[in-house]
């Protein structure tokens, strides 16, 4: 019952990860909280991109995430913590700690699980998985500031805030992103540093990012090794 239980919590764990995936461009640590006044939708394209010009891209980032699930019908959420790499050449590498060690790896041809004895599975093909080719698509544009390639899928809603800040919520196209997505809210200034992502069933994962760092802006051979 124990291993049950020790996976069920793994897979839900996992799967918050996965829906990040998303939102995974350069990360950083949390915001001050401030009330975003909306932009229009004469001045939304031009605000979306000066928000897109407050945002780094970098070659490599490093840091801490802790992540919370709220699950309907659940009191209390799930927790977790662990490290991130993002090579923006390579793809995601999500490192939990707590509450079970587990590595996630995300490039643009698939999903990889490796637990912690080292033991390795190949969770999903994008080459042959058209909804992942969407997702690993949405995560690339993502972290290249293609902003063309985000709105072809997503309603954007972009607010400037003082001191460099800005938020931004985005919304599905009709599409299969629907099933997963009712929105995604993203908050920073020069980095991403908050993401809560609400999803049709009622159910709310919020992400946080602290620790950053942009160097070494190389990986490491041992690095460059986990997303084999």
């Amino acid at each position: 019952m124990k291993q049950t239980r020790s996976r069920r919590w793994r897979g839900l764990v996992d799967g918050g990860l996965c829906a990040l995936l998303l939102v995974a461009p350069a990360l950083a640590s949390p915001a001050q909280a401030q009330v975003a006044a909306p932009a229009t939708a004469a001045n939304a394209t031009d605000t979306l991109a000066r928000l897109q010009q407050r945002v780094a891209q970098v070659a490599v980032l490093r840091g801490e995430f802790s992540q919370e699930k709220q699950l309907q019908g659940f009191q209390h959420p799930l927790k977790s913590q662990g490290s991130l790499l993002v090579a923006r050449d390579k793809g995601v590498l999500w490192s939990t700690r707590k509450p079970f060690p587990s590595e996630l790896v995300l490039t643009r041809d698939r999903i990889l699980t490796r637990q912690a004895d080292g033991r390795s599975r190949v969770e999903v093909d994008a080459r042959t998985q058209p909804a992942l080719r969407s997702v690993n698509s949405m995560l690339f544009a993502l972290m290249s500031g293609d902003v063309q390639a985000l709105t072809a899928r997503f309603n954007a809603q972009p607010s400037l805030l003082p001191g460099n800040a800005w938020q931004l919520q985005l919304t599905p196209r009709p599409g299969a992103l629907t099933q997963a997505f009712v929105r995604i809210t993203l908050e920073g200034d020069r980095f991403v540093r908050s993401v809560l992502i609400e999803e049709p069933n009622g159910d709310r994962t919020r992400l946080q990012f602290t620790n950053l760092r942009e160097t070494p802006a190389l990986l490491t051979a041992d690095e460059a090794r986990r997303f084999d």
